[in-house]
């Protein structure tokens, strides 16, 4: 029975629909038919043409066609491809020219005596979900009709006209659960990574001390707000390990202080305030004081409170952009001695010139004379 291109449409509103047993072929093609039409079929229909209508889905359930071998939808509004609960015999089905975007990938199992789809010219969204069926094609091998020539993507943009065989995405990017794992993974040993850092470059520390500098500071600002340019009281301050005291004692403070127009020192152990916590004097003491005199030696660098001057020394040096820093070299420094959280004294030593005691004592009077040139 051929009854194509004619004005027929069916309500499905409860009317009774008979038909010849006998009726194993039906051309519905063309009409204004839409999903509806699945109530009132032959039940022994073997082959129906349906395309050029207006059907946008199969429902399930409604028609029971246990003989249809061959179904015709092309050119209708489906979005996706129909199941064969209803059609377990269907061989042969046509699709094409839909607004299928992601067909179905497990559309060959649920029809497993499908011999042949053809679902080319529908405007494809190449994404993850496409992948799947794609991937089906190539284990079945040979069932989609028209392939590859028919199946391209329309969407996204960047990919229209590019042919669903050549569109390739990495199992990283479609799969949710090894993205997140491997997210995962990747997160921690960034953490791992920035921790160990943070450890071995003693960032907490620094951390810390640049807390305190500011919390210093801050309460400076509330006790003296018209105090806020700071009066030099000190030629210098001096840092030095406990160990290498009887040295600044003996030698470095009396050849310095001595005589007319003699260098002013400031010494942690007169001239920091009582009440006052350390900290807040070392900075005080470090402001107060036109050069910070360091010696160094392997107490030093095993000195944590001569590691506190060292940081406050070098702070003002780059935010005051000043050149108030003189080293003195006590005693050679092995690299190897000098713990990795100092890698700016490191950095000092390699750039600035630094005075070297020396041994003789032939030699003493120049390192003195060069000591107050420098202050």
């Amino acid at each position: 029975l051929d009854m194509s291109n004619n004005l027929l449409h069916h309500s499905g509103a409860d009317v009774q629909c008979q038909w010849a047993e006998s009726l194993t072929e039906l051309d519905l093609s063309s009409n204004q038919l839409a999903d509806a039409v699945f109530e009132c079929l032959p039940v022994n229909i073997q082959k129906l043409d349906l395309q050029n209508n207006q059907i946008s889905s199969v429902p399930k359930g409604v028609a029971d066609l246990k003989s249809l071998e061959e179904l015709n939808l092309a050119s209708n509004r489906l979005a996706d491809l129909p199941g064969c609960s209803d059609f377990p015999s269907l061989q042969f089905l046509n699709i094409e020219l839909n607004s299928i975007l992601t067909p179905s990938a497990d559309f060959f199992q649920s029809c497993p005596r499908v011999r042949e789809l053809q679902a080319g010219h529908n405007p494809f969204k190449c994404s993850c979900e496409l992948q799947d069926f794609i991937r089906v094609e190539r284990q079945t091998g040979g069932k989609l009709f028209g392939w590859p020539s028919a199946y391209v993507c329309e969407y996204p943009e960047g990919l229209r006209g590019t042919e669903l065989k050549d569109f390739h995405l990495s199992e990283l990017a479609c799969n949710t659960t090894l993205l997140l794992v491997t997210a995962l993974l990747l997160t921690l040993v960034l953490v791992a990574v920035v921790a160990f850092l943070c450890i071995y470059l003693d960032v907490p520390w620094y951390v810390r001390m640049t807390w305190q500098w500011t919390q210093t500071k801050r309460r400076a600002w509330h006790n003296h707000p018209k105090e806020q340019e700071t009066v030099l009281q000190f030629h210098a301050f001096i840092s030095y390990s406990e160990r290498d005291a009887p040295w600044v004692k003996d030698q470095l403070i009396p050849n310095l202080e001595k005589g007319e127009g003699g260098v002013q020192l400031c010494q942690h152990e007169r001239n920091f305030i009582p009440g006052k916590s350390i900290v807040e004097n070392i900075i005080n003491c470090i402001e107060k004081s036109y050069k910070s005199i360091f010696v160094l030696s392997p107490n030093f660098v095993q000195s944590e409170w001569c590691h506190y001057e060292l940081y406050f020394a070098h702070h003002k040096l780059f935010s005051e952009n000043s050149n108030s820093l003189i080293l003195i070299l006590l005693e050679p420094i092995p690299p190897y001695v000098i713990p990795a959280r100092y890698h700016k004294l490191k950095a000092l030593m390699a750039k600035r010139t630094y005075l070297e005691w020396p041994k003789e004592r032939s030699k003493h009077a120049l390192f003195w004379a060069n000591l107050r040139a420098a202050i």
